[in-house]
């Protein structure tokens, strides 16, 4: 098994981090590849197979941690790379989102 769970959507509250800018104020740490939760069902192989698909955005996956659990939000084609690899982390911006029920 590659990720903890495919997901569809994000089940956590708006966070207002939308640009890259925005996310480079999180700073990365390596997450394992078996407890992230997938946002997204489907993965695009023109993103996963590009040679350039970094070269305007982020380097890191964008991750969202929320009751508990780290939702996979932006960067399934580094996800992805990343266990082609056998690699069974990946590096990534991990926000932290509390919950507005609290």
């Amino acid at each position: 098994m590659i990720f903890k769970t495919v997901g569809e959507g994000r089940p956590y509250p708006e966070h207002g981090l939308e640009s890259p800018k925005d996310w480079s104020t999180v700073p990365p740490r390596q997450v394992r590849l078996d407890e992230l939760v997938t946002t997204k069902r489907i993965l695009h192989l023109d993103n996963l197979l590009s040679e350039d698909s970094t070269f305007f955005g982020d380097l890191f996956a964008h991750v969202v941690e929320y009751r508990g659990e780290l939702y996979l939000e932006d960067g399934l084609h580094r996800a992805m790379r990343a266990a082609l690899q056998q690699r069974p982390v990946l590096h990534a911006r991990v926000l932290t989102v509390d919950d507005p029920a609290v």
